[in-house]
């Protein structure tokens, strides 16, 4: 199984003194939209003002364009420590056992902006960029990524993936459509059996679920053996047709 999450606008700085090796990254055939997104971006933070207007910084936000100039000599820690806010805190990565952490080397990945999707532990920078921003000289991120990141994952070739991302991240690199794969939608259920979904407990669900599946390490093939896995697990899950899951908080 290949569990796709998104980022977080917040994250840790610092690191150990070891610059981003791009090349290094997981799924190295993205390496030349890496290297167009992580040059625009260093450029755009060339001109402050600019890169204020473009990235929709505000005046105590201003901090975040020296972040992104010195993107590529900047300290990395593990892309699974990186990201802060509600997912993450959730899953806690620092307190999960070193067995989990090499379970969620295999088989995590975290979908960047900048950097495409990279693998849990591959050791990246703070930066400031959302999937829907237009850097100058380049294409539109979706046109950047999509397809590149849609063969990346067929290339891959993984049995079955479970889709945590949100919606934008999804459109800057679909799961292609010959793997088998589910998108997860974190629901509740109301006293008149009405199911909503959640938007804060949607992301604090997905960590929590990330942080059980690297604990127990289960070997999941299927969308089936994923449903089987988490009713045992004691989490109620529904398959709803059109690639999907209801995952219920």
């Amino acid at each position: 199984m290949l569990i796709l999450l998104p980022p977080s606008e917040t994250k840790r700085t610092g690191g150990r003194p070891a610059p981003l090796h791009v090349g290094g990254l997981t799924l190295p055939r993205l390496t030349p939209q890496r290297e167009a997104v992580i040059n625009a971006l260093v450029a755009l933070s060339a001109d402050a003002d600019a890169a204020a207007r473009v990235l929709k910084l505000g005046p105590t936000q201003r901090g975040e364009i020296a972040v992104n100039a010195g993107l590529r000599d900047a300290p990395t820690i593990a892309a699974i420590d990186r990201y802060t806010g509600v997912l993450y805190d959730a899953l806690d990565a620092a307190s999960v056992p070193a067995a989990g952490r090499r379970w969620l080397g295999t088989h995590v990945l975290l979908h960047s902006a900048p950097f495409g999707p990279v693998g849990a532990l591959d050791a990246i920078p703070a930066y400031r960029l959302g999937p829907s921003t237009s850097l100058p000289g380049i294409a539109s991120l979706k046109r950047v990524w999509a397809d590149p990141v849609t063969a990346a994952i067929e290339e891959l070739a993984p049995r079955f993936v479970l889709d945590l991302r949100s919606e934008a991240y999804v459109g800057l690199g679909p799961v292609p459509s010959s793997t088998a794969s589910r998108y997860v939608r974190v629901v509740s259920e109301g006293a008149d059996g009405a199911v909503r979904a959640l938007n804060h407990f949607n992301k604090h669900a997905k960590g929590a679920l990330v942080r059980r599946l690297a604990e127990e390490r289960p070997r999941i093939s299927s969308a089936a053996g994923f449903v089987r896995w988490a009713d045992a697990a004691g989490l109620r899950v529904r398959e709803t047709g059109a690639g999907e899951l209801e995952l219920f908080a």
